[in-house]
């Protein structure tokens, strides 16, 4: 009587699947995974200590409580430094889910064609504001009655607050009109080139962003 069970071996039936290894510091080898026989060590303050047998430099680490993380695989001998490696998972996570966090945002500010002069200028302050914390603005102008029998005062305002952002951010495309509203997207400019006009920028916002640029392991396969 055939067998009417599936095989064990049954990954390529349809429907089956493979769980995959999703974490992307699966591939940074550490300790004991750590193969070659010698190393160039780097001390947990980023002093450079030569290079020593692999065995020596994991026993340096696990004696202060630390790990042995290969930081340059590539290179000859691979480059390893001494670190604390669940702290730097931590740490690289959290800074990965604030950028995802931040780039995902897009905010809006919403204009009349009959705008007073101050309230343009206060809408164009909190543009601002969400351009120097990394986020896409979207203009939009919505034309009230009989104010759609002249769509020329709208894009005049809509341009006027684009060249009025230009310090912090650039459109995306051509303003346009869509129903009785003109859309703009605006995208924020590189923090160094970032010029504001109406807001005084956050310098702790700043500082964060220029700590992006400082050095990291590298964590390549």
């Amino acid at each position: 009587m055939a067998n009417s069970f599936p095989s064990a071996g049954g990954g390529n039936r349809p429907g089956s699947y493979q769980r995959r290894n999703v974490d992307p510091f699966a591939a940074i080898r550490r300790n004991h995974r750590i193969k070659v026989p010698q190393v160039r060590l780097i001390s947990p303050e980023g002093r450079q200590l030569g290079i020593i047998d692999t065995q020596k430099a994991i026993g340096l680490a696990l004696e202060v409580g630390l790990d042995l993380v290969e930081v340059a695989p590539n290179a000859t001998p691979p480059v390893c430094r001494i670190m604390d490696f669940g702290k730097y998972v931590y740490e690289e996570s959290k800074k990965t889910s604030h950028v995802k966090s931040t780039a995902s945002k897009i905010k809006e500010i919403e204009f009349t064609a009959r705008i007073e002069a101050h309230d343009f200028e206060t809408k164009l302050r909190h543009a601002e504001e969400f351009l120097d914390h990394g986020n896409k603005v979207k203009l939009r102008l919505k034309f009230r009655g009989r104010e759609m029998a002249h769509t020329e005062i709208g894009f005049a305002l809509i341009k006027r607050a684009v060249v009025d952002l230009a310090g912090m951010g650039h459109p995306d495309a051509d303003p346009k009109l869509i129903g009785r509203n003109i859309h703009v997207m605006l995208t924020p400019l590189p923090v160094n080139k970032r010029k504001p006009k109406f807001h005084v920028p956050d310098e702790h916002q700043a500082e964060a962003d220029d700590s992006t640029d400082a050095a990291e392991p590298e964590a390549e396969a």
